[in-house]
């Protein structure tokens, strides 16, 4: 391939002890240790980033879930006290319920459901019957009505003072700040992961400029464009972030894929009840597993960009 020269100064002839461009030979070799190297640091980065981001697409999947259960229930607490028939209560305090407006249905905890939600925290076997254990109470609100929650409680004070209404308000309000957090870490995480993909990129792309520098000087005095010279650089490294991207991304969907069953074989203990509870089952979805199939292939373009990028700005400090 001729280039026309940019002027008719006759460049210097280049120092034969530098590598020399057999002709059909590749300005950058298409494999090397350090390419290898490369495309190892590539596909961890894009299993961290995308590892990463699924969590963070669990959590605000479930998040969902959780706030649309908790918005729909709220709880009215029958507090026990000397010479109360909880029991009576708690039918009385039903009957109020029913009878509200915007309340779908009312369940009544039995005494050893009540006793049974406290066993993991106080464990099992203990015998509950000198402990003042609440009797529960539970409500749903109708689909698309709303529950006018203080005049439920002026109701409930007039007519069941040993109840007490709880909406989960407060802990509506803790369980979105805190998968909030988690996706603004998640974030933070991911943006770090591609920050230090690019800083390897660009050493990688100046490293292979120096080993190829005396030929890029050549190409450059001689008239080849600075874009068809960054080209060369864009498309080996395209290549391999594509390469580093696919084996990383695969990587990242395979561990979500036996995440689930995993969790399930594990069912049971409390570690795998919370990563499920928190993560609700690992099930990413086409809308997840598209997400990870696009980290990868965005990095694979980051790659090149930032090769063409760090080559365009040595070339220009060669004029």
């Amino acid at each position: 391939m001729r280039f026309p020269p940019r002027s008719a100064t006759t460049p210097h002839a280049p120092d034969e002890s530098g590598p020399q461009l057999r002709r059909g030979a590749p300005l950058v070799p298409a494999s090397s240790i350090a390419g290898l190297a490369l495309v190892t640091v590539i596909a961890i980065m894009t299993f961290l980033a995308s590892l990463t981001a699924g969590a963070a697409f669990l959590v605000s999947e479930a998040s969902k879930g959780w706030t649309d259960q908790v918005s729909r229930e709220a709880t009215v607490q029958i507090r026990p006290a000397p010479g109360r028939d909880l029991d009576a209560e708690a039918e009385k305090t039903a009957a109020l319920l029913r009878g509200f407006s915007g309340v779908a249905s009312v369940r009544v905890f039995s005494r050893v459901e009540s006793e049974r939600l406290l066993e993991p925290w106080l464990g099992v076997g203990l015998d509950f019957s000198e402990l003042p254990v609440p009797r529960l109470v539970l409500l749903e609100r109708a689909a698309g009505a709303d529950l006018d929650v203080a005049a439920l409680r002026k109701l409930l004070a007039e007519k069941a003072p040993a109840a007490s209404l709880d909406d989960h308000r407060r802990w509506l309000e803790r369980l979105v700040a805190m998968s909030r957090t988690v996706v603004a870490l998640a974030l933070m995480i991911f943006v770090l992961v591609l920050t230090a993909m690019a800083m390897a990129v660009a050493f990688a792309t100046r490293g292979a400029m120096d080993g190829n520098r005396h030929i890029i000087e050549v190409l450059h005095f001689v008239g080849a464009r600075d874009r068809y010279i960054a080209r060369q650089f864009q498309r080996h490294f395209l290549r391999l972030g594509g390469k580093g991207g696919f084996v990383g991304g695969g990587a990242a969907m395979l561990a979500f894929l036996l995440a689930g069953p995993l969790t399930r074989w594990l069912g049971g203990s409390p570690g795998a009840d919370q990563a499920e509870a928190m993560f609700g089952g690992f099930a990413l979805g086409p809308t997840g597993y598209g997400a990870i199939l696009a980290i990868g292939l965005g990095i694979a373009v980051l790659t090149g960009f930032v090769s063409k990028l760090i080559v365009f700005r040595h070339l220009q400090r060669l004029d």
